[in-house]
């Protein structure tokens, strides 16, 4: 008899497979010993007992589903057998838990970190220049300059200079030029960027005199404007801009700060049957420690919340902070009405593939990212962090257009957690948590950090710690991320209205 399923909670109605079960072979779990009835790819759900027709299913301790037939004992239980729970609005209420910490802060923890201090008080964890377009019309200029200017530049106290392609900033009105406008400013608010190049083209909406109005309290030496229509040689315009930007950028050395003024963003992407058991669990612990010294952890997905979303509200720290909370949630829920879509349009086919199968299981397994802490605030789109702790960012679960308004709301590093493995990268340092130790061997180009040594035993505490690490080295510019070393940058903007 092999112990090759976990269950994850005692109240539990399944396992989950650690490797493939095929049917015959006998396993144990929840204090008793199951025939596996089928094949179960690794992964999976095995039912513990049997369960008859409509009957809610537990994982993680909560309902992830209804049975939408007999369930034997030993059997797998997916989409064939198990619909979600969930439908419609609800009304919430405050019942604030606060529990300890499941992991103690070990003494051992690094409590400083090496950072570039901006003039502001921020900190950022890379010395880089950005040129940033105000419209897709221009983004073969910003990259033509970003190649021309980095080659002149990276190694020379500048660390890189990066362009960052979107299709908006015209033929949009209302809020989708809102979103635009604050996810990009956002990006020029980043500490990570010592520098800004804005280009506009000069007949956009998101015109270069309207965006600056976003801009207020970004220093003046930080940012440089060129209008493309304005100029007979763009390129030699921009190039002199960037130089200016550079001879400011290269004041700034690195010094020794402390990790309360680390912000890290939360994200996973990809998604399996793993996810919640060793990827996700390990991430929120490395949040809870960075929020118990003092720093800022940034939780976003909102459509991935939706059937976990009590937990967090539940965590929150008064209930002015309840509200918003509620207001997150329910805001998202009439997005999706509104545009006539179900709001339980979830899981993708990767991740029923990989062994969810409901999005409440999907969002059970997500927020665990955000760890135990209290949630300490709740931000709107493209808004910066304000507030220490476990911060709720608006935003959808889209990979990169949530990790790009992690980006924007201030995360210095984005910790990216994954089954089925991708290789994008954010505009900041992506480190790439595989949930499963196959996909960290396969993808050796893509992944950065393996948590799926947790499933073969390797204690949560150990490796929580070597993670911690791992994110303070990537912070202090002694590691690159993959994504980094690849080349792989990218933002998305969340598009919410009609195009002209």
């Amino acid at each position: 008899m092999q112990d090759v399923v976990v269950q994850i909670h005692p109240e539990d109605d399944v396992a989950v497979a650690l490797q493939t079960l095929t049917a015959g072979a006998t396993v144990r779990a929840g204090g008793a010993t199951l025939v596996v009835r089928e094949d179960i790819p690794a992964g999976h759900k095995l039912a513990l007992r049997d369960l008859e027709t409509g009957r809610p299913v537990r994982k993680y301790g909560h309902i992830i589903g209804v049975t939408t037939g007999p369930v034997a004992a030993g059997a797998w239980v997916h989409t064939h057998n198990l619909r979600t729970a969930l439908e419609g609005k609800l009304t919430y209420h405050y019942n604030p838990v606060r529990s300890p910490l499941p992991y103690p802060v070990p003494e051992s923890l690094p409590k400083t970190f090496s950072a570039y201090v901006r003039p502001d008080g921020q900190v950022g964890v890379r010395n880089e220049i950005w040129v940033l377009n105000t419209v897709g019309c221009v983004n073969k200029v910003a990259e033509q300059l970003a190649r021309t200017a980095d080659m002149r530049w990276r190694g020379k106290g500048v660390d890189g200079v990066y362009h960052f392609p979107h299709p908006y900033g015209c033929s949009q009105l209302g809020d989708d030029l809102g979103y635009t406008q604050k996810l990009l400013a956002g990006l020029v608010r980043h500490p990570n960027a010592a520098g800004v190049l804005i280009l506009g083209l000069g007949c956009e909406n998101n015109r270069i005199a309207e965006f600056r109005r976003l801009l207020a309290g970004v220093p003046e030496e930080k940012v440089r404007f060129l209008e493309l229509q304005s100029v007979v040689d763009e390129m030699e315009a921009g190039l002199n801009l960037i130089d200016d930007l550079a001879a400011y950028a290269r004041q700034f050395q690195r010094q020794e700060v402390p990790v309360s003024a680390l912000r890290l963003g939360l994200k996973c992407g990809g998604s399996d049957g793993f996810s919640g058991i060793t990827a996700n669990p390990l991430v929120g612990v490395v949040a809870d420690w960075l929020v118990a010294l003092g720093g800022t952890a940034l939780l976003t997905e909102v459509p991935e919340m939706f059937g976990a979303e009590t937990i967090l509200m539940q965590r929150a720290v008064n209930e002015a902070t309840f509200q918003r909370v509620v207001e997150l949630i329910n805001g998202f829920k009439d997005y999706y009405t509104r545009h006539g879509q179900p709001i339980y349009e979830n899981p993708s086919p990767g991740n029923k593939d990989g062994g969810i199968t409901t999005l409440e299981e999907k969002s059970l397994g997500c927020i665990q990212k955000g760890g135990a802490c209290p949630v300490t605030d709740v931000i709107a789109y493209g808004d910066p962090a304000r507030t220490p702790g476990l911060t709720l960012v608006q935003s959808p679960g889209n990979d990169m257009v949530s990790v790009s308004a992690l980006a924007a709301a201030g995360a210095h590093v984005v910790l990216f957690t994954t089954g089925r493995g991708t290789p994008m990268g954010g505009p900041v340092p992506t480190v790439k948590v595989s949930s499963n130790s196959d996909l960290a061997q396969r993808k050796r180009g893509w992944i950065d950090f393996d948590a799926g040594r947790l499933a073969q035993g390797t204690p949560m505490p150990e490796l929580a710690e070597e993670l911690y690490r791992f994110v303070l080295d990537v912070a202090s510019g002694v590691r690159e991320t993959r994504n980094e070393r690849n080349g792989f940058r990218e933002i998305a903007i969340f598009k919410d209205g009609v195009t002209l």
